[in-house]
């Protein structure tokens, strides 16, 4: 049984699954915790059901970073050993063949933040603080911040953010691109269901293709990318889902097909 990491179905929501990251006070991310956030995205992937994902750290915090303690005693061989190990945990969202949105509440700090950037979408409570601080420990962040970060709100700006070490709170994080939506603090999971229902029944056989020719397609030159779209487009041609929306097109018009994910 895992320890600090759910992954539940949700009644309320049909399709979306909430990863619930629960190691009070404050969800420090050290190794176990995310060995289970790894092991709970294997299982919302590999559930047909789950045609979205919600994750969240609670009403008071999202993340507020990498467990310090337990870091602090390595050495270099030793993080070199765990660096891989790392990364992936704090990577683990941007696996997700799904639409995926992070919904964070009070701080998403370091590994924190880095674990937010792999989802699709972030939407915040309005007195939220977020930032990748690593610089101010002497190290860099190591989980993905200094590539997902520029890819997301620019060069110039990840610079700042990440040589400063600064935290930025929900109005420039939303005017810079680093967040998607700001809402109260109490609405943050409510708004987050709301974004991943609207999944619950769409193509999720194209969603999939979709998500791959973006994610993949932004670290590729435009030709390759051209191409990779190219491949995924003609492959849906093969599925049923696509057969039961272009003909329920031509006999009702847009928005009505009732697909079933193959």
């Amino acid at each position: 049984m895992a320890e600090f990491v759910t992954a539940q179905k949700q009644a309320e929501h049909p399709g979306v699954a909430v990863i619930r990251l629960d190691r009070p006070p404050m969800n420090a991310l050290n190794a176990a915790l995310l060995r289970e956030i790894s092991a709970a995205v294997d299982e919302v992937s590999a559930d047909d059901e789950v045609r979205a994902v919600v994750v969240y750290g609670g009403e008071k915090v999202f993340a507020a970073g990498a467990d310090i303690k337990e870091m602090a005693g390595l050495n270099h061989d030793e993080m070199v050993a765990r660096a891989g190990e790392l990364q992936s945990g704090l990577s683990a969202l941007a696996r997700i063949p799904k639409p995926t949105v992070a919904a964070i509440t009070g701080y998403a700090l370091g590994g924190g933040l880095e674990l937010a950037l792999g989802a699709d979408r972030r939407i915040v409570g309005d007195n939220v603080k977020v930032g990748l601080p690593e610089i101010l420990l002497g190290v860099i962040p190591g989980g993905g911040g200094t590539q997902r970060l520029p890819r997301l709100v620019g060069v110039a700006k990840a610079k700042d953010l990440i040589f400063s070490g600064r935290f930025v709170g929900a109005a420039e994080a939303l005017q810079i691109g680093l967040v998607d939506e700001v809402v109260a603090p109490d609405e943050v999971l409510g708004a987050a269901l709301a974004w991943a229902s609207r999944f619950s029944g769409a193509a999720s056989v194209a969603l999939r293709a979709a998500k791959r020719a973006i994610d993949e397609g932004v670290d590729t030159d435009l030709d390759s990318g051209l191409a990779l779209e190219e491949e995924l487009f003609a492959s849906l041609f093969g599925t049923e889902d696509r057969a039961i929306g272009m003909a329920s097109f031509i006999e009702s018009g847009p928005g009505k097909a009732k697909f079933v994910g193959r």
